[in-house]
């Protein structure tokens, strides 16, 4: 059996589907869990969101000990100010995608550095919740 791919969402992204959806659009996070586990197919999928960054950390950690096939993230707020996750994130040995609903770098300036991006293996913004799928399809690809 493959190694689970773990999907984790930082804060706020529980309220889709009713947050901002000019921007977010207004598809749930239950949905976005369903086109993950459709695109993953065999593969198992961890899928999780919390607003509390310790609780991020510690899902990398366990992503590196079970071990994980691959981390598919959308820190959330947290790309742009967690120090703590980025460091967990460069422990994990294996691919990390790093996602975003809304394209960062069309957004307001706050929005356009991120921590993350320095280690992901590969970057997906601005697919709208669409991208979570794109993400796992990418992720079945570079886990072979």
């Amino acid at each position: 059996m493959t190694a689970p791919i773990y999907v984790l969402n930082g804060p706020n992204l529980n309220r889709l589907g009713t947050r901002e959806p000019a921007i977010y659009g207004s598809t749930t996070l239950a949905e976005v869990e369903a086109m993950c586990r459709s695109a993953a197919g065999e593969i198992a999928v961890e899928f999780r969101q919390s607003n509390r960054e310790y609780e991020i950390v510690d899902w990398v950690h366990e992503a590196i000990d079970r071990p994980a096939a691959g981390i598919v993230i959308n820190p959330a707020a947290f790309t742009f100010t967690s120090i703590a996750i980025l460091d967990a994130l460069k422990m994990f040995p294996r691919p990390i995608i790093e996602l975003h609903i809304s394209n960062i770098h069309r957004r307001e300036d706050i929005y356009q550095h991120s921590l993350v991006s320095k280690i992901a293996t590969a970057v997906i913004a601005g697919l709208g919740p669409k991208g979570y799928a794109t993400a796992i399809r990418a992720m079945k690809d570079l886990i072979g």
